[in-house]
């Protein structure tokens, strides 16, 4: 299994379990059993569309960071970091069925509670990753040996005297007689 699946089914199950806790601290957005796909829109919006996005923009303050000062530049990077996560957040309600009433309640906060989860993440990610790789391969050294037990010789029935012959025979192309008298020679 390769990595980048490894990561986006974790993220996947992460997001799942924030939307939830979204949807129970925040009176002004419903979430329910729609999690389930406000967490795929917002997984393949994290991974695709989230970095594009802080690329463009970080590209475009990048221009100006010469004029600020170094407080400036890390409010200006913040700053980014949350519109991207607000971007993220409206495409996900747009295209879910999650509920939003209110628009610094439903579409200001939850972008910060993103942010917070995914910092969260973001430190126990690899490990996650780890662990589950551990795990494939556990499962997978497992399923190779019980493969390879079974199609191996010693675990077949023992040949009886006449396929031992045929088997003989079909190596040197001789029969048990000519065998022996080339042995007497």
């Amino acid at each position: 299994m390769k990595s980048w699946l490894i990561r986006a089914v974790s993220l996947c199950v992460f997001n799942v379990v924030v939307l939830l806790l979204i949807g129970l601290l925040m009176r002004s957005v419903s979430v329910g059993w729609h999690a389930l796909w406000a967490a795929v829109v917002l997984t393949l919006a994290t991974l695709a569309l989230k970095p594009v996005l802080l690329k463009a923009f970080r590209g475009a303050a990048s221009k100006s960071a010469s004029s600020r000062t170094k407080v400036g530049e890390k409010i200006v990077q913040y700053v980014l970091v949350f519109v991207v996560e607000l971007i993220v957040w409206v495409l996900t309600v747009l295209l879910s069925g999650v509920n939003v009433a209110g628009w610094f309640w439903g579409y200001v906060l939850p972008p910060l509670y993103l942010l917070i989860a995914w910092v969260i993440y973001d430190q126990i990610d690899d490990r996650i990753e780890a662990k589950t790789g551990e795990v494939i391969g556990s499962v997978s050294s497992r399923m190779k040996r019980t493969d390879s037990a079974a199609s191996s010789p010693a675990s077949a029935p023992a040949a009886s005297p006449e396929a031992s012959i045929g088997r003989d025979e079909l190596r040197d192309g001789l029969t048990p007689e000519q065998r022996r008298m080339l042995d007497n020679l």
